[in-house]
Order: C-alpha cells, then structure tokens, then sequence
C-alpha cells in the first residue's frame, strides 16, 4: 500500500475508530487484536497501520475541536481577619511542610530532629495565637492533611475560610469539606431560623458541631433540638448526638436521658445509663445505688471489718430497662457480670455510709470475702472514672510502694486482662481524674520505681510539655536505662514521646548523656552509639521546639504552653 492510500484509508478509519479501540489493539498487541482499519490491515503492516490510525486520529480531534466558552472564573476567596504569621514563623512554616515527609523511611534515624513531628506543635501554637495561615502555603498546608489525618485538625484550623475555598477547586482536597472542625462558620445560637436551617439540611459533621455550638451558649436550646428530630434519626447518629451531651452534662439534661433508656437501640440505652450514672442525684442511680447496696456490705461475722458480697442472681426486667446487660461476655460469670454493671453505675457516695462511714482509701483496704475484691474493685475503678472522682481514684491507684516491683531487677508487666485486674490503662483512666500536681507526682514515682516499660499509657495522660516532676523522671530513668546496659530500640516510644513532649528547658540535662561511654567498639553491638545519638536528636529537637515558640510569639511575648 503507498504512503497515500494509507493515508486515505486511514482518514477514513479515523472517522470509524473510536480511540478505545485503537488503545485496546495496542494494549494487546496486533497479532491478538488487529487494529480496526479500514481495508483491515495484518501481518507487517498491522503495526504500522495501528500507529497510522492513531496519528490521524489524533489530528482529528484536535483540528475538530470547537473553541468552548470561558468558564466563569471562581468566587474570591473569602477574608480570613486572623493576624498574619511573624515573618520567621512563616519561614519556619515552608520549612516543616517541605521536611514533613523526610522520616517516612526506616533504618537509623540519625541526630537531626523530625520536623515532620513538630508540624503538630507548631499548629497547635498558631492557632492558639490566633494566626492564618499565609496564602502560599495552603496548597502544601492541605497536601500534608491529606497524608496524615492526624494533622487534619490543626491544619484545617490554621487554614481557615481560605482553605475550604481552595479546596473546592482540588479533588483531593474534597476532605477539608467534609470536616466541620476546619473553622467554618456556625449561626449563632440565638439565630434560632439560621440555627434550625442548618439543623435540618445540614450535613451530619456540620449538625453535630451546630449541637455542641448551641449547647455550649443555651443547653435548653440544644436539647429542644436533638429532641425534634431524634426519633427520625439514624441510629448511629443518635449515638453520637447523645454522647455530645457529656460536655456540660447537668441534672436538666436527666429527663431526655431517662427516655433515651427506652431507645430500641441498645447502644444508646448504655450510653444514656452511663450519663445518668455521672449524675448522684438522678433517679436512675439512686436505683442502682439501692440495687448496689443489697449486694455489698459489712459482714458482721467478721467483726465488722470485712466486706461481704451477694451478687445478684438474676438480671430482672428493671435491670434491663436501666441499661444492665443480660449477657455476660464470654469467660465472665453471669453474676459477676451484673454486679460490676450495678456498682459502676452506683453514685460512690453510697458506700461510705454503707461501709462504717469509712473513706475511700479504708474501704478499698479492707479485705472482702470470697473472692470478690477483684470484681469490687474494678467496679469502683470503673466508677470513679465515670464520675470524675479525684478521692476515690487515688485511693483505688494507692500508694506507689505499693505497686513497686518486690524482687529486684525489671518489673514484670501489670496484668491487662480478666476481671478486677488494676490494667496500666485502668491506671491510666483513674490518673486522668487527678488534679495535675497530683497526677504528676504519682506518674514521677512510679517511673522511679518501676522504670519506663510500664510507664508509656501513664505517660499518656500528662499535661504537655510534662511538668518538671515528669519530665526530670523520665531523663533520669532514660540514663539509668542506658547505663544498665538496656538496648535503645527497647525506649524508641518513650524517646519519640519526649521529643514532642518533653519541657525545652531539660535540653541542658541531656548534655551530660549525648557522649558516649570509652567502651569497645563492638561493645553491647553498639548501643552507646545509638544512645548517644538518640539523646543528641532528642536535645536538638527541644532546642528547636523552644526556637519554634519564640518564632511564634513575635513581638508579643511567649506562646502560652
């Protein structure tokens, strides 16, 4: 075939050929699938034609194309009236977004901080300066929300209005959208029309932000509103609108918790028992501080210094009304199952005057009989917490000594499962109740007498940066670690959490622990080469954390921890 017919068939062929036709003979080759020429070609030739054919396809469709209109150009981004970042908070800022994904690889990590690891902080510091975020750095800003869903607050904070703008015009920003803790604005609670558009074609991230707004300024108000709709509600939206009325959780929130006992879902039951629990002087748990009492109390064949438990021996209909579940999990007795629902859920000013007028810290010494102590005790454990009981909590968590290890050497891990067991993340839920000088203090101790393996989940719960107490521990526990000879990878979790946790001021404490030791060079597989430059990579990224907050406070003064 000459070059012109080819050319002349293959005009023709174009006018045939649909490009998903010409792509599937290459995808598959032209001896399994010939191209759709017009005359067929094969053989030699089929390649040739095939690429022939696309060529001129190709040329067709771009010389076919009819000029479209201009499409509207977009809204202007709206104002965001937050104060500019300091010029060298900014820099800073470009910095820590290039570098976000720096650490992403494994293997030795080297001296040099993370910065990825201190976009959060520095967020966090942003916006509670109140700044916004600069207009060039919103594309990255969103790209790293992208990546790492645990920045996605902060950024989409510090990114404002002007950040939901730009997101609309990216796909891949379309999250920022569907995310109503990114600033966006809510009606004002008085703005009862505002308020009850939202309320009934908003989406649900957008109610649910609209509900804690409102109950914030006029908790009547935001009850009158999960209340006109509830029964039309999905529910595992009636759930979390539910679990919303624990911030600010009053004794007028009990008449809509009593009738969320009857809910046909038996998630939100529990969940309303669990609230109305946190409420001493509700019906619902002077009901279960009855039903609690007639199982619990002094035996008075002891002396009057024992305690005696009867569980109860069935779970009656009351019960379940009240939001005690029938079914014991498996491995749990049925009784013991129910008597931790009912003591739980008992107000823990029941028991001083059932027990002798005894206080929390007596009536946890006291021995019970028959076994039932562990079940006891994890029931007021899990009371205290409920009710944010400080007493009762530090009684449960006792002294220090005396969860101290009692044979020398690394103390073994405390038990984290069956019933009553005192778990580290039981420990760490009845911390979290304590005034932070208190809690503080306890969390000091028993990283002194235990060391760092069990302290990680208590750690968990301190204020950040950790207050001196804390923070003098964990340094002191981390050089005992090493002199002793304990391998650094063993501490990685612990070392990370002081890089974002630790005060900037114990970076001059860790002088003395970035050399390392005149060992062999073999020695210990070379551990005190790792130590060393975990402590110079954690000295660095304090000092650097302290350079962060000065950048943020500009003229102003410090960032407030």
């Amino acid at each position: 075939m000459t070059t012109t017919s080819r050319a002349t068939s293959g005009a023709a062929t174009a006018l045939t050929t649909s490009w998903e036709q010409l792509v599937v003979s290459a995808l598959l080759g032209t001896d399994r699938r010939p191209p759709p020429t017009d005359p067929p070609a094969d053989g030699p030739d089929a390649p040739v034609a095939l690429l022939d054919a696309a060529a001129l396809h190709t040329v067709r469709r771009r010389a076919g194309l009819r000029p479209a209109r201009a499409g509207r150009p977009p809204e202007a981004a709206p104002y965001d009236g937050r104060r500019p970042v300091p010029e060298a908070a900014g820099r800073r800022l470009v910095q820590l977004l290039a570098d976000r994904s720096a650490g992403a690889g494994g293997g030795r990590r080297g001296a040099a901080p993370d910065l990825g690891e201190l976009l959060p902080q520095w967020l966090a510091a942003a916006n509670e300066r109140g700044y916004r975020a600069p207009a060039a750095v919103l594309p990255a800003l969103l790209d790293a929300a992208r990546a790492r869903t645990d920045l996605r607050p902060g950024a989409l904070l510090f990114a404002g209005v002007r950040g939901r703008w730009l997101a609309r015009l990216n796909p891949e920003w379309r999250f920022a959208l569907r995310d109503a803790s990114g600033g966006g604005a809510l009606p004002a609670a008085r703005d009862a029309e505002s308020v009850r558009r939202l309320w009934a074609e908003g989406l649900f991230t957008e109610r649910l932000a609209l509900l804690s707004a409102v109950r914030a300024e006029d908790p009547a108000a935001a009850r009158e509103l999960l209340a006109s709709a509830w029964s039309t509600e999905r529910a595992e939206d009636r759930l979390l609108f539910l679990d919303s009325l624990r911030t600010g959780l009053s004794p007028a929130d009990e008449a809509f918790l009593e009738e969320a006992l009857s809910d046909r879902s038996r998630n939100i039951r529990a969940t309303a028992a669990e609230l109305l629990s946190a409420l001493p002087n509700s019906a619902f748990a002077r009901r279960m501080a009855a039903r609690a009492a007639t199982c619990v109390s002094m035996d008075r064949t002891g002396g009057g210094q024992v305690v005696a438990v009867e569980a109860p021996h069935e779970c009656d209909a009351d019960m379940r009304r009240d939001g005690v579940v029938p079914t014991a999990p498996a491995g749990r007795g049925e009784r013991s199952w129910w008597l931790g629902q009912l003591v739980e859920a008992a107000p823990l000013a029941t028991w001083p005057a059932r027990l002798g007028g005894r206080t929390p810290a007596e009536i946890v010494a006291l021995p019970v009989l028959d076994d039932w102590a562990d079940d006891l005790h994890a029931a007021w454990c899990r009371a205290a917490v409920r009710q944010r009981d400080a007493l009762w909590s530090a009684a449960l968590l006792g002294r220090v000594a005396e969860a101290a290890p009692h044979a020398p050497g690394p103390p073994t891990a405390a038990p984290a499962t069956g019933p009553g067991t005192l778990s580290l993340a039981e420990r760490a839920r009845l911390l979290a109740t304590l005034p932070s000088a208190e809690r503080s203090a306890w969390i000091a101790a028993f990283i002194s007498a235990h060391g760092l393996s069990e302290a990680f989940q208590l750690l968990g719960v301190c204020a950040v940066p950790w207050p001196e107490p804390v923070g003098r521990a964990v340094v002191d526990a981390l050089g005992t670690a090493r002199d002793e000879g304990g391998y650094p990878w063993s501490f990685s979790g612990v070392m990370g959490l002081a890089e974002r946790c630790l005060d900037p001021v114990e970076a001059d404490r860790l002088a003395l622990l970035t050399a390392a030791p005149d060992q062999p060079e073999d020695a210990r597989h070379g551990a005190d080469g790792y130590w060393s430059e975990a402590f110079q990579r954690l000295a660095a990224t304090l000092r650097l954390r302290a350079t962060l907050l000065t950048e943020l406070a500009g003229p102003d003064g410090p960032v407030p921890p």
